[in-house]
């Protein structure tokens, strides 16, 4: 099986999140991605996660889940000769994708220019938080700030809550998939035609697109959004209701959906009432509507209503928290969780979602459990052609 990517090479100077998001995508896809670390500390994310002794290794699970299937070499690239390294690796690269704030690689002597001069194919991509330029492209953003000057937090939770973070980092991995995507879109043109290209990846703007609909209420409706809960603005009844035995989401969308639910739940009375009989009355009358739900769906379980509502075309399915999804069949029988036995610098088992796609031609997943600080560095530099007296030299000189 050919990988999509095979062939390809990745350059990842990131960290944290948004970029090496990116490079994972890459890498489950058969590109060769290269984590390009600091000495000694690498990836911020190496000591980020639950499980303090993992982060005391440079391992933390928050590194673990996204660079598996990569290579660390570890370059100083505030050294001379670390600067000459890097620059003859870039020289062999397909892309290249960083994350420091505009600017910053420049300084350093290994920006864009730089780059375009070791390799005029190149495809380069920053993220940063804000882009790289307008007022704001100098401040350090992280998911949070993004999530609250996006608007996101504005429209999470209800009146009561709101502004409300979401429950996960949404702007990094907004920002991570777009870059994905454009540099795959280079590729293919470089491909094609050997023409590089400068992506530049705002992790708002990435969001902002992320909310079209929310966004576009405003500019084409000049409706402005509210922070609604759990209820679905666009229909009703939508959204998170009580059950026997917990939550339930049901999304009858459509007046056929609408009339089979009340018919399930025992109220067909319900769908002749003039409050409910359109999409718009029921919108403004949803809060009487889910009062009537609930008493009739506490008959049964949440489990035992989706499965009814299901076979009648009634999209529904009970709320489910992290453990209990992954146990579900249909992740476990699609192979969405990869697990390495052997994972080095870790002394247990570690697991990883793959790519959120299926191939005809062969699943994507990564190849390798994520590397070891550095785990890579001798391999990649013989590669480029260092003798061992060479590479040992660079070592000596901190430049590696």
């Amino acid at each position: 099986m050919t990988k999509l990517l095979e062939g390809v090479r990745v350059l990842d100077l990131t960290n944290v999140l948004a970029g090496p998001f990116c490079c994972y995508q890459l890498a489950q896809l058969g590109a060769d991605v290269i984590k390009v670390e600091t000495p000694e500390t690498g990836d911020l994310a190496r000591q980020l996660g639950a499980d303090p002794d993992l982060n005391t290794r440079r391992m933390g699970a928050s590194f673990l889940a996204q660079n598996a299937g990569k290579r660390s070499v570890t370059i100083n690239l505030k050294h001379p000769k670390g600067r000459e390294t890097f620059l003859r690796l870039a020289g062999t690269a397909d892309a290249v994708v960083e994350n420091f704030r505009p600017g910053v690689l420049d300084r350093l002597g290994v920006g864009y220019d730089a780059l375009l001069a070791a390799h005029p194919g190149l495809v380069y991509c920053g993220i940063t938080g804000f882009g790289a330029d307008g007022p704001l492209r100098d401040n350090p953003a992280y998911d949070q700030i993004v999530q609250g000057l996006s608007g996101v937090m504005s429209i999470t939770g209800d009146a009561g809550s709101a502004p409300l973070r979401a429950g996960f980092p949404v702007c990094d991995t907004m920002g991570g998939m777009t870059a994905a995507f454009a540099v795959c879109a280079a590729l293919l043109r470089r491909a094609r035609t050997g023409e590089g290209e400068r992506i530049d990846v705002s992790m708002l703007e990435a969001t902002l697109v992320a909310m079209g609909w929310a966004v576009s209420n405003w500019l084409i409706a000049g409706v402005e959004p509210v922070p609604m809960g759990n209820e679905n603005m666009t229909a009703a009844p939508s959204g998170t209701f009580t059950t026997g035995d917990g939550p339930i989401n049901i999304a009858a969308n459509k007046q056929e959906q609408f009339e089979d639910l009340c018919d399930l739940v025992g109220r067909p009375d319900l769908a002749a009432d003039p409050r409910f009989a359109d999409r718009e009355a029921r919108k403004a009358n949803r809060y009487a509507l889910r009062d009537a739900l609930e008493t009739a769906l506490a008959t049964r379980s949440a489990t035992r209503w989706s499965e009814a509502l299901n076979a009648r075309g009634v999209p529904a399915g009970p709320v489910l928290d992290i453990p209990r999804v992954l146990e579900t069949e249909q992740v476990k029988r699609r192979g969405l969780v990869r697990q390495f036995d052997a994972v080095p610098g870790v002394d247990q088992p570690v697991s990883v979602v793959r790519a959120g796609f299926r191939l005809g031609s062969g699943d994507p997943g990564p190849a390798a459990p994520p590397p070891v600080l550095g785990g890579d560095t001798d391999a990649i530099l013989n590669e480029l052609g260092y003798s061992a007296d060479a590479i040992e030299a660079l070592r000596r000189d901190k430049a590696i």
